[in-house]
């Protein structure tokens, strides 16, 4: 580290600790709830497992861009414990080369008190979600896991759809839309049978219609290999969606993609994470106006 960002370090410290934590948002636009997942592991065809968490960047880099803008994050998940990364985050390559932005994002994310210590999603409901103006949920092929089939998730879901409040997920994460549909456990389990009963069992989603991005089949089967899940995903997010009636956009992998449709903002992939950053920020801009 510099000199120059040595003094920056210290110049925040101080300032932080100078100011009464009850201030650290005094100026905030307002709450965005953050869903994470409390998954370790996913299942795989086969009786296999990949063990998984969250993404790196899809988490810190949105997370950041929203504290920067203004509004004050504030971190749920399934069971209110410490949501772990996936190790294979933990690469340069998704900070665009620069391994100075990787190891400061891991920092950051390691130093995050919130993250130690995130709300039950079950509390969230239990207080209601009107104190929200957003929510923003991360990738990572965890909430494939968990979050896809958690009631709780898809009461806070149907709750910012039916208010019209600003809803971003990226990447695997989209797959837990899902979670608001009437019986979300059939869905999934008709998915991983594909017996072709899962289009059947989607009448009254909410997000049918809509237009979505989601990490692509064929990135997937890219990470398919011994190098990456080492085994097959149950059935791909793409196939999910689109069973239930959202208008799934891919393009090329690897490349960066943003849906914005309504309310709803999605992401199709790591790479894609500055500029979903910037659009879930640029969606709550709107929505204060």
């Amino acid at each position: 580290m510099s000199i120059r960002n040595i003094g920056g370090a210290i110049l925040a410290v101080v300032i932080a600790i100078a100011a009464p934590m009850s201030d650290a948002f005094a100026q905030s636009k307002g709450k965005v709830l953050v869903v994470m997942s409390s998954a370790h592991e996913l299942d795989l065809k086969g009786g296999k497992t990949y063990s998984t968490g969250y993404y790196l960047n899809e988490f810190v880099v949105p997370y950041r861009k929203l504290i920067a803008a203004g509004y004050e994050p504030v971190i749920a998940s399934p069971k209110g414990d410490l949501p772990v990364m996936d190790a294979n985050s933990n690469n340069a390559m998704f900070f665009g080369g620069d391994d100075a932005a990787r190891v400061d994002a891991l920092a950051y994310a390691q130093g995050l008190e919130q993250l130690k210590h995130p709300k039950t999603l079950a509390s969230v409901i239990a207080e209601g979600t009107q104190g929200y103006v957003g929510l923003f949920i991360p990738g990572g092929h965890a909430p494939m896991a968990d979050l896809i089939t958690d009631k709780n998730l898809g009461k806070i879901l149907t709750s910012f759809h039916g208010t019209g409040r600003t809803t971003g997920i990226i990447c695997h994460g989209p797959v837990v839309l899902l979670s608001a549909l009437p019986n979300a456990d059939a869905f999934k389990a008709s998915m991983i049978a594909n017996d072709g009963k899962a289009s059947s069992l989607a009448a009254g989603w909410p997000y049918a219609g809509y237009r979505v991005t989601v990490f692509s089949t064929g990135e997937e089967q890219v990470l398919e290999g011994p190098n990456g899940l080492g085994g097959n995903v149950q059935f791909y997010p793409v196939n999910a969606l689109a069973e239930a009636g959202a208008r799934v956009e891919s393009i090329a992998n690897w490349h960066p993609n943003v849906v914005v449709d309504r309310e709803l903002i999605t992401g199709q992939q790591p790479m894609s994470a500055p500029a979903f950053g910037d659009a879930l920020v640029a969606a709550l801009n709107a929505q204060k106006k």
